[in-house]
């Protein structure tokens, strides 16, 4: 069985977002939706509560370097 996701798994984040949604505007990216997205991702089990700008920051650089 795959380890479940978390919020500070933010390279493993960016490699499913980057797989899940390869179109999306990385740079231009709104938070609620980045939030919303993470928690969709099929083994994400952390509490939305424990999401903050910081983490949704880390993930949208790690899903950045992913996309270079």
């Amino acid at each position: 069985m795959a380890p479940k996701l978390r919020w500070t798994d933010t390279t493993e984040i960016a490699i499913a977002l980057e797989e899940a949604r390869p179109d999306a505007d990385v740079v231009n990216l709104r938070f609620t939706d980045l939030w919303r997205w993470v928690q969709e991702l099929p083994g994400f089990a952390d509490d939305p509560q424990k999401s903050n700008e910081k983490i949704l920051e880390a993930i949208q650089m790690a899903w950045l370097d992913e996309r270079t």
